[in-house]
């Protein structure tokens, strides 16, 4: 699986994180169809480069062992990606609360840009090794208020 990170913006409103990959033979089915957990790996990458632009570095992670993890994942899969196809995977900060967080992706096919599939994950700090859940950054207030007010373009 091959990764290209299209960009990474932080502007005033949420930061959003872009990538492109290709469907390899190992992420689909009998079918030739993607299968369902490759889109989980799929937005792994978006999830992670977010968070980096969140300001938690995977460097400082491991140092501080704090980290993002996923508590719920909602997807909706709205048409199937083949072998071959190139993906753009978009993903967003979608809602802040005091100790989770939820982001938004979206996986669009270059070809014809269509919506593949749309998902939702909610995330949340933990300390390990006791697994100890953590506030979030201060520094994240400033995305509170932005993050509740859904872009057009995510919600298509």
């Amino acid at each position: 699986m091959v990764f290209v990170v299209v960009s990474a913006v932080v502007n005033s409103k949420v930061p959003r994180i872009q990538t492109e990959v290709q469907v390899m033979f190992f992420d689909t089915d009998s079918g030739g169809g993607v299968s369902n957990i490759a889109y989980l790996r799929f937005i792994e990458t978006p999830r992670t480069l977010l968070a980096e632009e969140l300001g938690l570095r995977l460097v400082d992670m491991a140092t501080k062992q704090q980290y993002p993890v996923v508590v719920r994942t909602e997807i909706e899969y709205r048409r199937a990606a083949k072998f071959g196809d190139q993906l753009r995977i978009e993903g967003w900060l979608e809602r802040i609360e005091r100790v989770r967080f939820w982001c938004g992706f979206r996986v669009v096919r270059l070809s014809d840009d269509e919506l593949i599939a749309t998902c939702r994950q909610m995330m949340a700090l933990i300390e390990m090794p006791a697994a100890r859940p953590l506030p979030l950054p201060q520094e994240w207030e400033k995305y509170r208020t932005l993050a509740a007010v859904p872009d057009v373009a995510q919600t298509a």
